[in-house]
């Protein structure tokens, strides 16, 4: 899970260059998109493993 802090960090840093960078705002509202989506698959692969772990263990 400390993947998803960088991930959640790098994003939440983009929006505030966004709200500081007129002239590129564009740019890094799409860039924290970019990084809250990489968030969002990091989640969904972390419960794709526990169920897979937890699978495992009721077949056991």
């Amino acid at each position: 899970m400390n993947r998803l802090v960088e991930i959640r960090s790098q994003e939440l840093l983009c929006r505030e260059r966004a709200a500081l960078d007129s002239d590129r705002r564009v740019f890094w509202l799409a860039q924290a998109q970019e990084w809250e989506q990489r968030a969002l698959d990091e989640i969904a692969y972390h419960f794709r493993e526990c169920n897979a772990v937890s699978a495992e263990l009721t077949r056991a």
